[in-house]
């Protein structure tokens, strides 16, 4: 161990992390980075294949988001989003406006992602307590969720690693089943299906809509649930009857959104448009921290009116429409655009799907490779037949991600799901050595 991480454990409590496990595997002391290579204090270089928690969406040390803070720092580097305001905010969400689902127009900021997702949920909340429906108080989100660790966003996520300890705590979340793809009750495969599981989600709103206030979703892809897809279908269904039954549709795009799925947000490939969005990640290129929930003008318009009528949106954080975080982020557009980033990335995209088929599809345990835009996930198994998953105490993905440090990789699984989730601007060359350290590692730990 090093004097770095000697003093970063002496001082560093890090997140989701058991400090226990550092004593013998101490935290990797990052010096430098470039494109998707991150290199510590002694030069070795690893391959960030997951974005650093999906973030980073166009490589570290971009040259053209760091040339535009450090141009945004020399003129305005802060100040109160409350009566002030500054042009590069103005300009992020006028140029935003062109690549938004339709009928999204007012732009709320805040400062991560979980604070976005509460200010949607309490925005939902107010708006049908001020226009007479003030029995819409509860929530419906999918099992398996995640949408954050503050305790809104905490409520109505579903994952037993972040919210058994706090159930406590927790809102009461109407939970309607989410669509299990790789394990689908209706033998559907969901690029090819017409969303036949949504039966689950019309009789929850058919028992439990008029108290319902919104439906939040991860558009297309559990993240932290191990990257489970779904049909865009889904979300068009959705849309309708949460139009009956005038429940809010709040669209969580903050790992999905940028360009991660293929389109600009997730909601592009249904063609329909939620009631809030909440953007965050790649927003800022992974460099600030920075969110926004994204709402319309109906919503907006309940909040319109004289002050002492209490009819406010009394929510606010510091850092809301950071001048440096807006302008990484009008940047992360301009390079989207000028560089056809998304359209190039679609290119690649089943490049690296058929490299990961090509090579895991081979090895026992794979009981599922799944895609999405340039993500990618391996499901293991115990059983590939009857699809019953390892006993998690074995820590399969965990071991996997230790061997892959070993040999330069960033893979970081969830549970026993590898994935990768690079930057977007990631070669093939740099995907054929992922995939084969990747391929090795789990060789490895299955003992194959």
């Amino acid at each position: 161990m090093n004097k770095w991480q000697e003093e970063d454990l002496k001082y560093i409590w890090h997140p989701c992390s058991q400090m226990k496990d550092y004593e013998g595997f101490p935290p990797i002391i990052i010096d430098h980075a470039k494109g998707i290579n991150l290199y510590d204090i002694d030069g070795k270089c690893y391959k960030d294949v997951v974005s650093s928690w999906w973030c980073n969406l166009l490589g570290h040390c971009n040259s053209r988001i760091s040339n535009a803070i450090k141009k945004q720092l020399d003129s305005l580097e802060h100040v109160i989003f409350a009566n002030f305001s500054h042009k590069t905010a103005i300009t992020l969400c006028q140029k935003l406006m062109d690549k938004i689902p339709k009928g999204l127009c007012k732009f709320n900021f805040a400062d991560n992602g979980s604070s976005s997702i509460e200010m949607a949920l309490k925005m939902s909340f107010q708006y049908h307590k001020q226009t007479g429906n003030p029995q819409k108080i509860r929530f419906m989100a999918m099992t398996e969720a995640y949408h954050g660790e503050t305790l809104a966003a905490l409520a109505v996520g579903d994952c037993d690693l972040y919210t058994k300890l706090y159930k406590p705590l927790l809102l009461d979340i109407i939970r309607i089943d989410k669509p299990d793809c790789y394990r689908c009750p209706y033998c559907k495969h969901y690029k090819t299906c017409n969303a036949e599981c949504f039966e689950r989600t019309e009789k929850a709103f058919k028992e439990f809509g008029n108290e319902t206030a919104a439906m939040i979703v991860e558009p297309l892809l559990q993240g932290s649930a191990g990257m489970k897809m779904y049909s865009p279908v889904y979300l068009k269904k959705l849309r309708a009857l949460c139009d009956e039954y005038n429940v809010h549709l709040i669209a969580d795009e903050i790992a999905t959104g940028y360009g991660r799925t293929g389109k600009m947000f997730a909601f592009d490939w249904a063609g329909v448009s939620p009631d809030i969005m909440c953007v965050s990640k790649g927003l800022t290129g992974g460099y600030m921290p920075m969110s926004i929930a994204i709402t319309t003008q109906e919503i907006y318009d309940a909040f319109y009116s004289d002050y002492l009528e209490g009819k406010a949106f009394m929510h606010s954080h510091t850092y809301a429409g950071n001048p440096l975080g807006c302008s990484a982020a009008i940047e992360v557009l301009n390079i989207l655009d000028d560089e056809n980033i998304i359209e190039n990335a679609n290119k690649k995209a089943p490049i690296f799907n058929n490299m990961i088929k090509e090579k895991f599809s081979k090895l026992p345990y794979v009981g599922d490779i799944r895609d999405l835009g340039l993500i990618n996930a391996i499901e293991l198994v115990k059983d590939t037949k009857t699809k019953e998953s390892f006993d998690g105490k074995l820590r399969l993905g965990y071991q996997i991600y230790k061997k892959a440090l070993d040999k330069g990789v960033l893979l970081r699984p969830l549970g026993d799901v590898i994935y990768f989730n690079p930057p977007l601007i990631i070669d093939e060359e740099d995907m054929e050595y992922v995939t084969d350290v990747a391929v090795s590692c789990a060789k490895e730990v299955l003992n194959i």
